[in-house]
């Protein structure tokens, strides 16, 4: 059993945010809107990451996942974004697809994430390690992403023995971890502090964004809901202020809705939240996308409000 570790105080949280791709009512891609919300992270404080879970990069081509890298490049203007690095998948030369994806994705000045895929989740532990060497070989920085199955059929939570084979890799800088489960979680810090102290261990949990008083940073689709707020409870956990607590409880009852199942369907819950927000024009999503009933909305509308008194 895994001991429980000691809050890690006054700690300042990097918090990366899964930015939310919002459609329009024909069912297109809302641009201005993503435009928008890249830059409202950008302002809150907090990192964008593009072409994640939460902007649907498994359901978009190559060609629509390069237009947003293009789109989230020109408004970063040189700030430090994230994107994610999907391929298809086909098991001939995964390192060499990977590579493809991630000279094109720092090309537009971002830090790739890594996104598994079948092929390579289903590749024996050392040669799994082998293609993330490989791809960490011609990258300046990467970051690591094990996912839990219930965000995707192709998700795998590596062991421990993987994990402390990245980082070892000197290119691979972090590794996002979205089991939904505290205890691995613990793990992967503990190793981290034995291994590589400045490795980040990026918490996916939605259900558990509490993960942060224990040394985690974050890169979730979570804070892409609220981002400035986000933002407001790392600035009071790193002063020490007790009001974290309130904030982050409200947070967590955000997430605790938002994701519960069927998972994938936290996408719906984002676009419904952000149009409570009026910081996007519909709650569409991708056509493709699960949905939560209008119903929800009501509930999303307390949650705010509870937010906003906070």
């Amino acid at each position: 059993m895994t001991a429980i570790p000691p809050l890690r105080t006054r700690r300042q949280i990097e918090g990366i945010s899964a930015i939310l791709l919002p459609f329009r009512l024909d069912g297109a891609p809302d641009r201005e809107g993503f435009c928008r919300h890249v830059e409202r992270t950008f302002a809150a404080g907090l990192i964008p990451a593009i072409n994640m879970d939460t902007g649907y990069a498994s359901l978009l081509s190559s060609a629509e996942r390069e237009q947003f890298l293009s789109l989230a490049s020109t408004v970063a203007g040189g700030r430090r974004f994230v994107a994610g690095a999907t391929i298809a998948g086909a098991a001939e030369d995964l390192a060499g697809q990977y590579a493809r994806e991630t000279f094109r994705i720092q090309r537009y000045g971002a830090t790739p994430v890594l996104f598994q895929c079948a092929a390579l989740t289903a590749l024996p532990d050392p040669e799994l390690v082998e293609v993330y060497r490989r791809v960490a070989g011609q990258c300046d920085a990467l970051i690591a992403f094990e996912l839990g199955s219930m965000f995707a059929p192709f998700g795998k939570i590596y062991s421990l023995e993987v994990v402390a084979a990245l980082m070892q890799v000197p290119q691979i800088t972090g590794l996002k971890h979205s089991s939904l489960r505290r205890e691995p979680e613990w793990q992967r810090l503990e190793l981290r502090d034995r291994v590589r102290p400045a490795f980040k261990i990026y918490t996916g949990n939605d259900l558990a964004i509490d993960m942060v008083t224990y040394g985690s940073d974050y890169l979730l689709g979570l804070s892409t809901f609220a981002p400035d707020f986000f933002a407001r409870r790392d600035a009071l956990w790193h002063r020490g202020d007790a009001h974290f607590y309130a904030l982050n409880d409200v947070l967590q009852y955000l997430g605790q809705f938002a994701f519960r199942p069927p998972t994938p369907a936290y996408k719906h819950s984002a676009a419904q939240f952000l149009k409570l927000r009026g910081w996007i024009d519909t709650a569409q999503t991708h056509p493709a996308a699960p949905h939560r009933p209008q119903s929800d909305v009501e509930v999303l509308t307390h949650i705010l409000q509870q937010l906003e008194a906070c």
